[in-house]
């Protein structure tokens, strides 16, 4: 692999890392809950919004050795990492506790109140 291949791919684990700040069980009770289901957007019309299943791919990710990581997770990684710096950066004001705006982020592996 190249030094520029490799520079790119820590980049990608270094942003992930800071943008999902949940474990994998963490992440997976709260998919688990009704609150997860009740924000986002489907794609088609499914049931299942797009952070949610995007919060089941973050734990197969995290449960992955960083070693044996694809392509395709690392394409995730950096939608992951994208999404939770756009959407943190528009933090309504107030007590965020009980928001849609915290349950979409935590759908996608990020909890405002661990900040």
């Amino acid at each position: 692999m190249a030094k520029h291949e490799q520079d790119e791919e820590q980049d990608v684990e270094q942003r992930f890392s800071a943008a999902v700040n949940m474990t994998p069980k963490e992440l997976e009770d709260w998919l688990d809950g009704e609150q997860s289901r009740s924000v986002g957007v489907s794609e088609d019309g499914g049931e299942e919004s797009v952070g949610h299943h995007s919060g089941r791919r973050i734990v197969e990710i995290l449960r992955t050795r960083k070693g044996e990581r694809t392509e395709e997770d690392r394409e995730h990684m950096r939608k992951v990492a994208g999404y939770v710096a756009r959407h943190s950066a528009q933090r309504p004001s107030g007590d965020v506790t009980d928001t849609r705006w915290r349950y979409s982020l935590m759908n996608w592996g990020h909890d405002p109140l661990k900040d």
